[in-house]
């Protein structure tokens, strides 16, 4: 029987320095700290600590299954400590995603986002993890859509007969908290008319249609929706399996070869291009952005991410590819254009998101002086 292995990405905004800019080094020793802690108990197998511009990032890879409650209170156990020496130091939104008191067994729901996949290993299990700060759940969308469904993008979908069937997408419907499982080529047309909508519809999962192996893992978390207001845009987490009748490592990154416009930005208010960066650049500075994304590259081997003679993760740094200066300068370009809008849309998002943020505080002094026309 082959081998099960889970993945998670938990991901938590507790504190950054000097602004919503980097997570400091005090905060990551921390992080470091517990998850070597829990390898040497046994507890996870394998683990890497990064972040990507005020978000911590967990990465850990163990046999407990998803959603296990050991796993998950790691984490939360972690995100609280951080947090409080994030209090301890006054940096900026010190424990700011922490939107609950009490662990409830999972942090699905109290903040932190998710991404989690079980897999039955295979003879090599390449898996490429996304992290993106200052955006919303909805801006993996179209780089899925074009990875998993998209032939002009994926030409294994062409060309691969492991990969004929097409895939199958679960959707959420963030605001009405039910799913939808949608196949494709069938039904792409649907797909793409629900998850146009990124700011409502967001992809959750995606299967390989002929045999429900399991290929990709988002979270979906809305922190105003939990919140009932705004505290911060979700900065999703998302990971991809890779090769072997699934799209090539390449297949999964040509999505980002071009920049496109995400929801968040500055204030969590505004439309701004998405920047694939490496590591070194993933900090946030102008107007808060631009947002960036980050993709790292790994091997799965015996329940663990595959390490070097001294026990060190490889890790590979996708984004810090000259083949994605092109992004990064279209990101600038947008960014540019963008901001000489001001405050006017559609530069800044639709009324309906605005009703999050503190708009409606401002606007409410003028409520008793608007007039029947």
């Amino acid at each position: 029987m082959a081998r099960k292995t889970t993945i998670s990405l938990i991901k938590c905004d507790i504190g950054s320095l000097a602004g919503h800019h980097i997570v400091p080094k005090p905060l990551m020793n921390i992080c470091e700290k517990n998850l070597k802690r829990a390898k040497e108990n046994g507890l996870i197998n394998s683990y890497y600590v990064f972040n990507v511009g005020d978000d911590l990032q967990l990465l850990m890879v163990h046999e407990k299954g998803e959603s296990n409650h050991e796993i998950h209170q790691l984490a939360w156990d972690t995100f609280q400590e951080a947090a409080k020496k994030a209090m301890e130091l006054k940096l900026y939104g010190a424990g700011q995603d922490l939107l609950k008191n009490a662990f409830s067994g999972t942090v699905r729901g109290l903040g932190p986002g998710v991404a989690e996949m079980e897999i039955e290993e295979r003879a090599s299990d390449p898996i490429v993890i996304f992290a993106a700060d200052k955006t919303s759940a909805g801006s993996f969308n179209l780089p899925l859509f074009r990875i998993f469904a998209d032939p002009m993008n994926t030409a294994g979908l062409v060309i691969d007969p492991n990969m004929a069937g097409g895939f199958k997408f679960e959707v959420i419907d963030a605001q009405e908290s039910q799913s939808v499982v949608v196949k494709c080529p069938e039904e792409m047309y649907e797909l793409v008319a629900l998850i146009g909508t990124v700011e409502r519809y967001v992809v959750s999962r995606v299967w390989r249609a002929r045999d429900d192996l399991i290929c990709a893992s988002s979270s979906v978390s809305r922190l105003s929706l939990i919140a009932g207001k705004y505290v911060g845009k979700d900065d999703p987490v998302m990971m991809v399996r890779a090769q072997h009748g699934l799209p090539a490592v390449g297949e999964i990154l040509v999505p980002f070869m071009h920049s496109y416009l995400v929801a968040g930005w500055m204030r969590g208010s505004h439309w701004g291009p998405l920047m694939p960066v490496g590591l070194k650049d993933a900090r946030c500075t102008l107007f808060d952005g631009p947002p960036r994304v980050v993709a790292l590259g790994f091997q799965v081997a015996n329940g663990s991410i595959a390490s070097d003679d001294e026990g060190e993760p490889l890790i590979a740094d996708l984004f810090a590819d000259p083949a994605f200066s092109m992004a990064r300068q279209e990101a600038l370009k947008y960014a540019s254009m963008l901001r000489r809008m001001g405050e006017f849309e559609p530069a800044r998002l639709s009324v309906e998101a605005m009703e999050y943020t503190t708009l409606p505080q401002v606007l409410e002094k003028l409520k008793k002086r608007f007039k029947p026309v």
